[in-house]
């Protein structure tokens, strides 16, 4: 089935990120990543506002390992 689309905005596409419009059967990225942001620092529109009094982030990972990611089918 046909999609109807509006108005986007994309800003920026990562090295491993999908765009898809329309129909898809399938979409595998195979990227992972772990960020670390203080309050208000994904805030997405033309215009952002936060107000933070105070904002801490904490980074500590006791893992020693994390995650990995698993490719499904073939690219």
């Amino acid at each position: 089935m046909p999609a109807i689309i509006g108005n986007i905005k994309i800003v920026s596409v990562g090295s491993s990120a999908i765009v898809q419009f329309g129909d898809a059967i399938f979409l595998s990225p195979s990227s992972a990543s772990k960020t670390f942001a203080g309050a208000g620092s994904f805030l997405t529109g033309d215009l952002p506002t936060t107000n933070n009094g105070l904002s801490a982030t904490n980074v500590y990972d006791p893992d020693a390992v994390d995650g990995s990611v698993s490719k499904v089918g073939s690219t």
